[in-house]
């Protein structure tokens, strides 16, 4: 370890984690910083930061700048700061923003009720789903017993009572035949969590992980698809999730009932993980889809979300026919950066140039016979990326009417935008010299992330 007191490192299994290694296992002041700001020793002098909201890099920036202030000497390594200056150019400032935003605010409560749950100062004697959301209700030990709402970074006290005995009897006059007793099982989000916290408990420092590199979007890591739908939701209050049938799938649904977003947690090889489906009403048939492979890489994804969700849901839902002019419109972002069409009977293909040392190739396809009218719920576009388009890596389809502005989007990040990839080192590789403190980055206004260009 560096001539620094605390080193934080981004966390080797858990995408937002935050491992924080202090000198000594003596130093006092440093280790009541950590706990103070929600870290975990996991070992003497390893601690550990995961959270049900995904505010981990924010959090443990303000940890490290109130170790400046202390006068404790830190440093933060270049892979965690990219993910800090990511988060900060989003205006994830959970701290910061919680006497503005009444949802950040909520965050930090739902993380109190968390960690009471998880070490066991708050019992669940009974739980239930009301809806797609679960409820329960729990007595804190010494304290009052309450009901909840919610799950994760969601889960808010709804009622106090002084006693068990009657917040029991009033939470099964509420919920009636759907109570269940116990907690109700954990989430993902929550096993998460455990899993980062658990997995360093070896009496071992942690080694370097990995390598990160800024590579073209279509080369990118898959994001973390369980988180990114969390943060979605948590972001944009006029989608809300649905429990469905199986706890396999998550649906969340547009207020207007006319945009859907399914999340499959386990799909078999080559199914689709994202279905994104618009319908003209809640009632009527569907108008286009958007299925996506667990393997497409975050900035795909993130970017397609952001688009759904900066649109006007109606327009988006009534989706576009296909023209030729918005063929054009759709895959000028592709003739703009040099790809070349190449025209095969009714499928126009748009390669990326090849350039030396290229392992993959990136590809937009555009089925012109699945256009048509009668074939519209057909897949019409796929953008892919591999090492062919026949043995692709991943793979994103679009049917018809799948909005242009939608389309657009996508090929503007194929094109032009990059992402981050992580690539496993030996363990014996020779962790780098992180002598340089990098100071923490003070609260800041939102702006466009790091890894992604400005729109």
């Amino acid at each position: 370890m560096s001539t620094a007191d605390v080193l934080f490192a981004a966390h080797p299994t858990h995408a937002t984690a935050v491992i924080a290694t202090v000198s000594s296992d003596l130093h006092l002041t440093a280790n009541a910083l950590l706990a103070g700001h929600g870290f975990e020793p996991v070992t003497k002098r390893t601690w550990v930061l995961a959270r049900i909201d995904h505010h981990e890099p924010c959090w443990a920036n303000l940890t490290a700048q109130s170790m400046a202030d202390k006068g404790i000497a830190f440093q933060i390594t270049p892979e965690l700061r990219k993910v800090i200056d990511s988060h900060t150019s989003k205006g994830q400032h959970p701290a910061s923003a919680a006497g503005r935003d009444t949802r950040d605010r909520a965050s930090v409560e739902a993380q109190q009720i968390h960690n009471d749950l998880r070490h066991g100062r708050l019992t669940i004697h009974a739980h239930a789903y009301d809806g797609p959301s679960t409820v329960a209700v729990g007595t804190y030990h010494d304290g009052p017993s309450i009901h909840l709402h919610g799950a994760d970074h969601l889960r808010a006290v709804t009622d106090t009572f002084p006693s068990p005995v009657q917040a029991i009897s009033a939470f099964q006059h509420l919920h009636r035949d759907a109570v269940r007793p116990g907690p109700a099982p954990l989430t993902h989000t929550e096993r998460q969590v455990i899993e980062a916290l658990t997995s360093l408990r070896n009496g071992q420092e942690p080694e370097r992980p990995s390598l990160r590199e800024t590579v073209p979007a279509h080369a990118a890591d898959p994001a973390d698809h369980e988180a990114v739908l969390d943060q979605f939701l948590h972001q944009h209050a006029n989608w809300h999730k649905h429990r469905v049938w199986s706890d396999e799938t998550t649906l969340a649904i547009h207020e207007t009932q006319t945009l859907r977003v399914q999340l499959l947690h386990e799909p078999e090889p080559g199914d689709a993980t994202w279905t994104i489906a618009a319908y003209e009403s809640p009632v009527a048939e569907r108008t286009w889809r958007i299925t996506l492979t667990a393997a497409t890489p975050a900035p795909v994804l993130e970017t397609l979300l952001d688009a759904l969700a900066e649109g006007d849901p109606w327009d988006i839902a009534l989706g576009s026919p296909v023209t030729d002019k918005t063929v054009t419109h759709a895959t000028r972002p592709l003739s703009d950066a040099g790809w070349k069409p190449t025209i095969n009977g009714p499928t126009i293909t748009w390669e990326a140039p090849h350039t030396d040392g290229q392992e993959s190739t990136v590809g937009v396809q555009f089925d012109a016979l699945s256009a048509h009218p009668a074939h519209s719920y057909l897949d019409t576009w796929t953008l892919w990326a591999g090492k062919n388009p026949v043995q692709p890596t991943w793979t994103l389809h679009a049917s018809a009417y799948t909005p242009t502005g939608l389309l657009t989007r996508l090929t503007e990040t194929l094109a032009h935008d990059t992402g981050i990839r992580t690539t496993p080192t030996n363990q014996h590789t020779a962790r780098p010299d992180h002598r340089t403190s990098l100071a923490p980055t003070r609260p800041a206004t939102a702006g466009p992330p790091t890894n992604r260009r400005s729109r």
